[in-house]
Parts: C-alpha cells; sequence; structure tokens
C-alpha cells in the first residue's frame, strides 16, 4: 500500500477499521471474497501511521537543544555520569572529567549541537536500559590503542539511526518489529533500542576491524553503516536488542 493513500485517509490515529472500510467500498471489495482484507490493510495502514509518527517525534528531540540553564536537560546529563562512572563523583559542573567519558572538552552541551537532546536522550538510554553492555563499550573505548571517543560516537551513531529513520531504510525494522511484538505501531524506546543495537555492535565491529588509532574512524563507521543497510534491504530483517556481555 502506498504511504500516499495512508497519509490521505490516516492522518491521524483514526481508527485502522475505518481506513480499511473506506478502502473496500472505494475499491469495491467484498468481505466475503477477501475475509482478512480489512484486518491486514488496518495493520498496514497503522504501521505507515506509526512510523511518521515516530519520524516526527524522533525530529522533535534532535530539533530541541541542549540548554544548560535547562534543570531537565542538566539533570540528564549528570545522570548520564553517574551510571557509566557511578564510582567516581564529579568534581564541578564543568570540567576535564568529562573527557573520560567521551567529550571533547570540558562541557559536553557543546557536543550535541548536531542532534540536540536525542544524541543526550540516546546516550542516557543506553546506560540506564543496558548499563552492562554501556559500561563493556565504555571500558573497550578507553583501550590504549584501540580506544575511541565513547560519547563522540555515540553521538555519531544517533546521526546514523536518524539518518535511517528519516530516509525510510529502517521501515524494514520497524515493520518487522511491529509484527513481531504484536504492536500497533513504533515508538521512541524502540527508536533508542535500534540505537543501542547499533552502539554495540558498532564497537565490535570497530574492534574487530583492529583499527591502527582513531584516525580510521570515518572508514570504519562507513563500512558499518554499509553494513547495516544492506541487512536492511532484506525484507525480513530486524535488528534485535540482545545486548549480554560476559563482562564488564
Amino acid at each position: 500500500m502506498r504511504e500516499g493513500v495512508a497519509k490521505l485517509i490516516f492522518p491521524t490515529a483514526v481508527s485502522a477499521p475505518r481506513a480499511a472500510r473506506i478502502v473496500m467500498q472505494a475499491k469495491r471489495i467484498k468481505h466475503n471474497v477477501h475475509p482478512d482484507f480489512a484486518r491486514l490493510l488496518g495493520t498496514c495502514v497503522t504501521s505507515i501511521w506509526g512510523y511518521r509518527r515516530l519520524m516526527h517525534q524522533v525530529e522533535q528531540l534532535r530539533a530541541e537543544k541542549y540548554d544548560s540553564d535547562n534543570l531537565d536537560h542538566e539533570e540528564k546529563l549528570l545522570r548520564l555520569w553517574q551510571l557509566l562512572m557511578p564510582e567516581t563523583p564529579l568534581t564541578g559542573r564543568v570540567t576535564k572529567q568529562w573527557q573520560d567519558i567521551g567529550f571533547q572538552g570540558d562541557d559536553p552541551k557543546t557536543d550535541f549541537r548536531g542532534m540536540g537532546m536525542l544524541g543526550l536522550e540516546n546516550l542516557l538510554y543506553f546506560a540506564t536500559a543496558y548499563n552492562d553492555a554501556a559500561k563493556h563499550v565504555l571500558l573497550h573505548s578507553m583501550h590504549p590503542t584501540l580506544g575511541y571517543t565513547y560519547a563522540i560516537v555515540g553521538i555519531n551513531l544517533t546521526s546514523m539511526a536518524f539518518n535511517l529513520v528519516k530516509t525510510g531504510s529502517a521501515k524494514t525494522h520497524f515493520y518487522n518489529l511491529v509484527v513481531q511484538h504484536r504492536q500497533d505501531f513504533s515508538t521512541v524506546e524502540d527508536f533508542h533500542k535500534l540505537y543501542c543495537y547499533l552502539f554495540f555492535e558498532f564497537d565490535r565491529f570497530w574492534m574487530e576491524s583492529d583499527p591502527r588509532n582513531i584516525m580510521d574512524f570515518r572508514e570504519i563507521y562507513q563500512a558499518f553503516e554499509i553494513t547495516k543497510l544492506e541487512a536492511l534491504h532484506n525484507d525480513s530483517t530486524i535488528f534485535k536488542t540482545n545486548l549480554a556481555v560476559e563482562s564488564v
């Protein structure tokens, strides 16, 4: 079903049965001849609308700039540190310690300019929902020869996930996810989980690539992105966030 049709008959959370009735009447489709048509069409319409809704929600987060005067923003940033470095208290709000978790300077707010609050929300979700995996990746990022800037790479992966959604490349994953989990449509949490999958898998890809140094980042990042785009060309692809680690 074309997404243009879905937009016309399902611009908001209109009931899927109603949308199906409209199409069946317009196309003179008989229920007794095609008994599953209404259900299947309703599922397709809901999934398409849900994907458009997800795109809008993710864009809203990306467009929201980090504001150091916003208490909620500041609390989330400090929570990120506490989750990743629970045994090391910050000596101040602006400190070189932020570089220990991969920010570029003394104040992380400058690093969120490209992806806005979406970048912070992704990092925080990874550290909250998959804390052992996040610490495992952070530990790899501190490797003396294979290390990389954890937070900056994480924000780059936010950009990758955002672009996969924006271009429609991620439809395969999200449509299959809805079917597998019997959801009505994808949510922002599903986007966060996609991000976690990408971060965990990129870390594995990076370590296996055995880079000479951080200067190899762009080449390895692009190669990793290509592998995910190729996977999404398979209609059955779904990225599973099974991020178990043996030890931190």
